[in-house]
């Protein structure tokens, strides 16, 4: 689903506290027309978090974490544990083809990508054809069609949510026990990208986003009202 000699934006914002990763992501979707090009951003915790989807109920998943803190994705989906994944984000506009693809084609579309960057690794993995649920509302403990697996157990997930401003899919890669880095895994997806005809802008994200970051940061994201508003 990416057009030959496609200009998509790349941002890696590194070490990041739950509020903020979370704000960063809201700010890329308001702001996504402005780039004039979709924008795949990776990222790293600064400590061990969990998320959780923005229509969970916060009582059910303090019952199923213990991974503190907690924070409210702005993007649905079940509780993602995070420290020691490898996570990523991706906005498009509301112009692209893919926001006006359908959730199941888009979810598939970026699995897709992750599988083919994980075979460059050496990882040979299978997308779902089926599901198989637990119950617990943990991102990882079942699966669902066209998630990533290694060996029937889950690896890679992702939530999503369009907008007037775009799509935003956030994701979450549980690495497999093998020896591969999170640096190696982040070149082969933009190899695999590059090799569909896209070309690769470094993001420089202007002084009023980041702005706009620290305050959702600050007032949204970091106060308990948000996560425990339902």
């Amino acid at each position: 689903m990416t057009a030959q000699n496609e200009i998509w934006y790349l941002l890696k914002s590194g070490l990041g506290g739950a509020a903020f990763n979370m704000a960063m992501d809201e700010v890329l979707l308001e702001s996504v027309s402005q780039t004039n090009g979709p924008v795949l951003r990776f990222y790293d915790w600064s400590e061990p978090a969990a998320s959780f989807g923005y229509f969970q109920r916060y009582a059910e998943i303090k019952r199923v974490t213990v991974l503190r803190p907690l924070v409210r994705r702005p993007t649905g989906g079940g509780v993602v544990p995070h420290g020691s994944d490898w996570t990523y984000s991706v906005v498009f506009p509301a112009n692209h083809q893919w926001h006006g693809s359908t959730a199941k084609e888009s979810y598939r579309s970026m699995h897709e990508c992750i599988q083919t960057a994980s075979a460059k690794l050496g990882v040979s993995t299978v997308l779902a054809d089926c599901c198989r649920k637990d119950g617990s509302g943990q991102c990882f403990t079942g699966y669902e069609q066209h998630d990533l697996l290694w060996h029937q157990q889950k690896i890679a997930g992702a939530a999503q949510r369009r907008t007037r401003f775009g799509l935003l899919i956030q994701g979450s890669v549980q690495p497999p026990p093998v020896r591969i880095s999170c640096d190696a895994w982040q070149q082969a997806m933009c190899e695999v990208a590059a090799q569909r005809g896209l070309e690769w802008k470094v993001l420089q994200v202007p002084c009023l986003s980041q702005e706009r970051v620290r305050t959702l940061a600050v007032e949204k994201y970091s106060h308990l009202a948000y996560p425990q508003k339902r």
